[in-house]
């Protein structure tokens, strides 16, 4: 069973992890340029929980925030860089965990401007393999908004089984959105080494 103290202890010391092209690390203030760079825009924030950013300083008060909350290993996202440039491009990491249950929730964002060349199955992947490796995960799950067909494509590449809608499950900026559920158990993961 995965139990919280464990989370804490592992993610208050955020492991790097590497792909091919990625390195999965830790956000940091001086990354606060390239999150501004696309959440500051909305075809970005749509299908999340969260509002545009509206200034730079907001996204460096928002880092500074992420800073308290790996401290306290209460944060479970990573910042992915790419090898060749240094840029951050997104994050993924896990939204939430159900240790009584071993189930873990993944969300991933990419910048648009990096879409259409596998980055977010790269680093989904990657961190869906340190959930049933490290952390002993038997369930991992995505939520995503209904419309949303590019996590819907990620979601299915992962080889996660689409499993239903929510109906009206997130209020987002005043209305209500129909949520849709995908998940993979470990025994059934394809890409596990």
């Amino acid at each position: 069973m995965l139990e919280r103290e464990k989370l804490v202890e592992l993610f208050a010391d955020l492991p790097v992890l590497e792909t091919d092209r990625l390195f999965l690390r830790a956000l940091r203030t001086s990354d606060a340029a390239d999150l501004f760079d696309y959440a500051h825009r909305e075809d970005v924030t749509k299908f999340l929980l969260w509002k545009p950013h509206k200034t730079i300083e907001h996204t460096t008060e928002y880092l500074r925030y992420i800073q308290e909350r790996y401290r306290a290993g209460l944060f479970y996202d990573w910042a992915l860089e790419l090898k060749d440039t240094g840029k951050m491009i997104g994050t993924c990491g896990f939204t939430s965990f159900d240790p009584a249950n071993g189930i873990g929730e993944i969300g991933y964002v990419l910048n648009p401007d990096y879409r259409g060349h596998s980055l977010a199955l790269e680093a989904a992947q990657t961190v869906v393999r340190f959930g049933f490796q490290r952390l002993d995960l038997h369930r991992i799950e995505v939520r995503i908004m209904k419309g949303n067909e590019a996590s819907f494509r990620v979601a299915e590449k992962l080889k996660m089984q689409f499993e239903g809608w929510k109906l009206d499950a997130a209020l987002v900026a005043g209305t209500y959105r129909t949520v849709g559920i995908c998940s993979i158990l470990k025994e059934e993961c394809p890409y596990l080494v």
